[in-house]
């Protein structure tokens, strides 16, 4: 019978050492916030309201992870003027000038077609996993889902770059 509490006991105790363990998924996101930390991203956890989608009553709300790129390249005047702008990866009214499968949730009609062409190459070649990208004149974002390499980072890095050189 001690036996039996003995190893009830260490059972407990090794559950509870498990419970508190990060697990693979936490892991990595630890790692990919870390470098992207390193790269000069600020990672936000941010509450998301896209546009109403097709066949929707009311937008669904949710939690994601904004990988931002501060801009410091906008004079004060080229901040006022700044045409801010998000999108989705979701099916809308408001698509005008996106691919299919994207839609506005903030400027729409205000970009040139050299703008919206960039753009379409962007989420071209982005992974499935960036559901909403947004520019405005304090950072460039992408929220990711995190599900991806490390690597990711780093091509994030080049083509948000781009975005945040050209001023758009």
């Amino acid at each position: 019978m001690k036996w039996a509490i003995i190893v009830l006991i260490m059972m407990s105790l090794l559950g509870s050492m498990m419970w508190v363990m990060p697990s693979k998924r936490q892991k990595l996101q630890a790692e990919l916030r870390l470098k992207a930390s390193k790269l000069g991203f600020n990672v936000q956890m941010i509450r998301l309201t896209p546009p109403r989608a097709a066949g929707q009553v009311e937008p669904e709300v949710y939690m994601a992870t904004a990988y931002r790129l501060p801009r410091f390249n906008l004079e004060k005047n080229e901040r006022d003027s700044f045409v801010a702008w998000q999108i989705f990866r979701q099916t809308a009214v408001a698509d005008e000038g996106l691919p299919e499968g994207w839609s506005w949730g903030v400027g729409e009609r205000k970009l040139s077609e050299i703008q919206l062409a960039r753009l379409g190459q962007l989420i071209a070649q982005l992974p499935v996993g960036v559901d909403s990208i947004e520019s405005t004149p304090v950072h460039f974002s992408l929220f990711w889902d995190e599900r991806g390499r490390l690597e990711d980072l780093e091509q994030f890095k080049v083509m948000m770059q781009e975005f945040i050189d050209n001023k758009f």
